[in-house]
C-alpha cells in the first residue's frame, strides 16, 4: 500500500516535470566594479591581486544589495512589467506567481526565486544570473540590472561628491569673508597709526640713531685729543660738548620712540602690525587651499569615479536550463522511494509490537 502511494506520487511528479513544467531560460552576466579614481603613484595592493576583490568588496556587496532589493525589483516591473511575465496564465501553476495582483511582500519573495546575484569571494566578480519564460525576457531582465547597477554605484559616489563640493563652496565663503576681514583690520591698523609701514619706520629710525651715534663718537674723539692740550673752558671744547649734549638729546628722543617702558613705543606698533599681517597672510593662504579644494571636488563629482565594467555581457540563452527535468524527477524519486521505505519500516515495527 506505501509502495503503490509512493509510485503513485512518483509518476505524478514525472508527468509535471518532464511534461508540465514550464521552461525556464536563464541570463547570466560576470561584473566587476572598478573605481577611476586611483592615483597614478599609489602602491600596489598585493592583497587585491591575491585574494581577488582587494578593496572594491564593499562596493560588489552593497551592489549585489541593491540588485536583490525591493526598490530595483519595482524598477524592474516598470520598464519590464515582470507582474504581467511571471504571472502569465500559459505557465504552468507550480512555477508562475499566481496572481498579478500578488502583495508586493509575495511578490518579492517570488522574485528572489528568480533572479540570483552570487558574489564570487576569490575572483571579486558578481555573478548576475535572471530566469524568464522567453529568452529574450531573461536577457532583458540581466541587461537592466547590469545597467541600473551601474548607475547606482555612481549616483551614490556622485551624491558623496556633491555634498563634500557643497561642504567646501561654504569653507570658500567663510574662508573669503576672513581673508577680507583679515585684510582690512591691517588697513585700519594702518589708518590709525598713520603708518604704512612700521617696520620700514622703525628701521629708518634704528638707521638714524647709528648715525647719531657715529657722529657722537666722532666728536667725543676730538674732544679727548683736544683735551690733551686745551683747557676746558675753550671755546672749541665748549663748542664740541654743546655739539654731543644735543646728539644724545636726539639719539634719547629716537629711542624713546623704539622703545619706552610708558605709553605706546614703536616695537610694539610694529609686533601688533606684524601679527596682523601674519593673520591676514594665513587668512589668505587657507582661502588658497580652499580653492584648489573646491576645483578639485568639481572635477571629482562631475567624473564617474566607480565603473561597473562587463566580464560577461548578459547571455541570450539558446537553451531552457530550467527547471532541470530529469535531475529534479531522480531526485524526487529517490525522496519518494526513501520515504516510503522509511514508513515500511514503521509499519513493520507497529505491527511487530501489536502482535
Amino acid at each position: 500500500m506505501i509502495f503503490s502511494i509512493a509510485l503513485v506520487a512518483f509518476a505524478l511528479s514525472a508527468f509535471y516535470w518532464l511534461a508540465l513544467a514550464s521552461d525556464r531560460y536563464v541570463s547570466t552576466a560576470h561584473v566587476i566594479i572598478q573605481r577611476t579614481d586611483v592615483a597614478g603613484g599609489q602602491g600596489m595592493d598585493f592583497s587585491s591581486l591575491l585574494g581577488g576583490s582587494g578593496g572594491n568588496r564593499a562596493d560588489q556587496l552593497l551592489l549585489r544589495d541593491h540588485l536583490l532589493s525591493i526598490d530595483m525589483l519595482k524598477k524592474l516591473d516598470t520598464r519590464l512589467n515582470l507582474r504581467a511575465h511571471y504571472s502569465d496564465s500559459h505557465h504552468d501553476l507550480l512555477s508562475r506567481m499566481w496572481s498579478v495582483d500578488n502583495s508586493i511582500e509575495h511578490f518579492y519573495s517570488y522574485y528572489l526565486s528568480r533572479v540570483s546575484v552570487e558574489f564570487d569571494d576569490y575572483t571579486g566578480v558578481l555573478i548576475i544570473k535572471a530566469q524568464g519564460y522567453n529568452a529574450k525576457m531573461a536577457q532583458a531582465i540581466t541587461a537592466l540590472l547590469v545597467q541600473e547597477g551601474e548607475l547606482f554605484m555612481n549616483e551614490i559616489a556622485h551624491s558623496l561628491g556633491k555634498t563634500q563640493v557643497e561642504f567646501l563652496e561654504k569653507q570658500v565663503i567663510t574662508m573669503n569673508e576672513r581673508s577680507i576681514k583679515a585684510r582690512q583690520a591691517v588697513l585700519s591698523y594702518q589708518n590709525k597709526q598713520g603708518l604704512v609701514s612700521p617696520q620700514a619706520a622703525a628701521e629708518n629710525i634704528v638707521g638714524i640713531v647709528a648715525k647719531l651715534e657715529a657722529q657722537r663718537t666722532e666728536l667725543e674723539t676730538q674732544r679727548s685729543a683736544l683735551q690733551s692740550y686745551l683747557v676746558q673752558d675753550h671755546s672749541s671744547i665748549i663748542q664740541l660738548n654743546q655739539q654731543i649734549e644735543a646728539i644724545n638729546k636726539q639719539l634719547a628722543q629716537e629711542q624713546a620712540k623704539l622703545t619706552s617702558p610708558t605709553g605706546k613705543p614703536l616695537n610694539r606698533t610694529v609686533e601688533e602690525f606684524q601679527r596682523l599681517e601674519m593673520q591676514a597672510a594665513f587668512a589668505q593662504d587657507v582661502y588658497k587651499v580652499a580653492l584648489v579644494a573646491l576645483e578639485k571636488g568639481h572635477i571629482e563629482a562631475t567624473r564617474m569615479i566607480k565603473k561597473v565594467s562587463v566580464i560577461q555581457a548578459p547571455s541570450q540563452p539558446e537553451y531552457p536550463l530550467e527547471p532541470r527535468r530529469y535531475y529534479n524527477t531522480l531526485v524526487f524519486m529517490l525522496v519518494i522511494m526513501l520515504m516510503a521505505g522509511v514508513a515500511q519500516l514503521l509499519a513493520a515495527i507497529i505491527r511487530d509490537h501489536k502482535d
